[in-house]
C-alpha cells in the first residue's frame, strides 16, 4: 500500500470502479475523492446526490452489483406504492437508499452543509478515506439539445439518453467555489497525484472543472495529474460517452478524450486495445501508460490503480 497523497475526480460508476481501486492500493487515510454534484436534484422532496453515493456505496462495500447502482439487498415497497398513488416512477428509490436521500435532505435543510453531511455518512459506513462534494453550492447540469434545454436526469434517466446532445451548461458554476475538503487537499504540500477517473469528461468531469479555481488548483500544484480514459476500443465502458462525443463534432476515440483535457494532465492512461493511438496522444502532450482499463473484478481496479501510482512516479522522474 502506497503512503502516496492522492485527490481522484469522480463521477458514478465508472470513477467508483477506480475509486475502490485507489482505495486499497494507497493509505486511504492520504485520499481524497471529490464526487461531481452536477448530477444532483430535487425529486419528490429530496435532495438526491446520485454520484456521492455512488461512490460512497462503493466504498463502503454497499454497492449493488446487479443493478450497477443503488444499494445491494434493496427493496422497492415505496416505489411500488408511490406509482399506485400516481405518483412519479421514472426515477428508481430503492428503501435502503431512501433513507440516506430522507436523512441528508433534513439535515441540509437544518443548515449543514453537503461536504459535512457527506463526511459523517462516509464516516457512519466505515470508508477510511475522505469523500467530498466538488462545491457545496448547487451546480445543475444543464445538456442543450435541438429541442431546448433539458435538466441532466430528465436527459439521463427519464429520456435514456436519447435525445441529441448540441452541448452543456453548469447552472450555478460561476457563484460556487471548490469545498472545504478540495481546497484543503491543495494547500501546504499538496497533493502528491491527481486521478482523473475514467468517468465521462462532458458531465462527470467537466461540472468539477467549472467550479471557479478548480482548474486552477490543478494546474498549480505540481503533482502529476493524470486521466484514465474511459473510451476503449471507440466505445464507452458505460453510458452516453461515445455517443456524446459523435453528436457533438468529436472522434469518439480515446485520443478524442485525451485532447479533452489537453493543457491539463501530464499523463493519459490508454487501455492496451487503443495502444497505436499511443504515440499520437504523447505528441499532443501528455506521455501515455497503456495497460488493462477495463475493471470487471477488484483485481483489476487495484491493479489499474497500482500501475496509475507507479506510472505517476515514472512522470515525476522525467
Amino acid at each position: 500500500m502506497s503512503g502516496i497523497r492522492c485527490v481522484a475526480l469522480s463521477g458514478g460508476v465508472g470513477g467508483a470502479k477506480l475509486a475502490l481501486g485507489l482505495y486499497k492500493a494507497v493509505d486511504p487515510s492520504e485520499l481524497l475523492i471529490v464526487a461531481n454534484t452536477g448530477d444532483d436534484f430535487e425529486h419528490l422532496g429530496l435532495r438526491i446526490c446520485p454520484d456521492i453515493d455512488t461512490v460512497t456505496y462503493t466504498l463502503g462495500d454497499l454497492a449493488n452489483q446487479e443493478l450497477g447502482w443503488g444499494r445491494r439487498d434493496e427493496s422497492w415497497a415505496f416505489m411500488d406504492t408511490l406509482g399506485t398513488l400516481g405518483g412519479e416512477t421514472w426515477f428508481n428509490l430503492g428503501d435502503r437508499d431512501l433513507a440516506l436521500h430522507v436523512e441528508r435532505t433534513r439535515r441540509l435543510q437544518a443548515g449543514e452543509t453537503l461536504s459535512a453531511v457527506t463526511a459523517d455518512i462516509a464516516q457512519r459506513f466505515g470508508i477510511a478515506a475522505a469523500i467530498a462534494p466538488m462545491a457545496d453550492r448547487d451546480v445543475r447540469t444543464i445538456v442543450e439539445t435541438p429541442d431546448g434545454p433539458l435538466a441532466f436526469q430528465h436527459y439521463f434517466v427519464r429520456d435514456r439518453c436519447e435525445p441529441t446532445v448540441t452541448g452543456f451548461r453548469f447552472d450555478g458554476a460561476i457563484d460556487a467555489r471548490p469545498s472545504a475538503a478540495l481546497e484543503a487537499a491543495f494547500a501546504g504540500n499538496g497533493p502528491e497525484l491527481v486521478v482523473i477517473c475514467p468517468s465521462n469528461p462532458f458531465i462527470s468531469i467537466d461540472p468539477i472543472l467549472a467550479v471557479p479555481g478548480v482548474r486552477a488548483l490543478l494546474e498549480a500544484c505540481g503533482a502529476p495529474v493524470i486521466a484514465v480514459s474511459p473510451i476503449v476500443g471507440g466505445q464507452a465502458i458505460k453510458g452516453p460517452t461515445a455517443k456524446m462525443m459523435g453528436e457533438l463534432g468529436m472522434d469518439a476515440t480515446a485520443q478524442g478524450v485525451a485532447r479533452h483535457y489537453a493543457g491539463l494532465i501530464d499523463g493519459f492512461v490508454l487501455d492496451t486495445v487503443d495502444a497505436a493511438a499511443a504515440d499520437a496522444i504523447m505528441a499532443d502532450g501528455p506521455d501515455v501508460h497503456v495497460t488493462n482499463t477495463v475493471m470487471k473484478s477488484l483485481d483489476d481496479r487495484v491493479s489499474l490503480a497500482r500501475g496509475i501510482v507507479t506510472f505517476s512516479e515514472q512522470l515525476k522522474q522525467s
